[in-house]
């Protein structure tokens, strides 16, 4: 299978319709093949969205890019105070 982007909500709704499939009796890989998506990734996305609401996936990926960012801007903060000790060192 290719790599497929999935949004969180197309996510919980996968999630959702396989749970109901295997409410139904089908095995899990039969259910993972109806929404074409592995075992593995049925698991990793079940931990991560596991009982959440459509929501609060989304609010959750808009933290996650916020919290990137605000690492980078700390990185570059770093960056910079390291070069000005060595300016004011002396060391350049």
């Amino acid at each position: 299978m290719g790599r497929k982007n999935f949004k969180p909500e197309q996510i919980i709704k996968i999630l959702r319709g396989i749970e109901s499939l295997l409410a139904e009796g089908k095995n899990l890989r039969d259910c993972c093949r109806t929404f074409q998506i592995s075992d593995n990734t049925f698991y990793r996305w079940k931990k991560e969205y596991g009982g959440m609401q459509v929501d609060q996936a989304k609010r959750l990926k808009q933290l996650e890019k916020e919290n990137l960012r605000l690492k980078k801007i700390v990185a570059d903060q770093q960056l910079e105070i390291a070069v000005h000790k060595e300016i004011s060192k002396g060391n350049f």
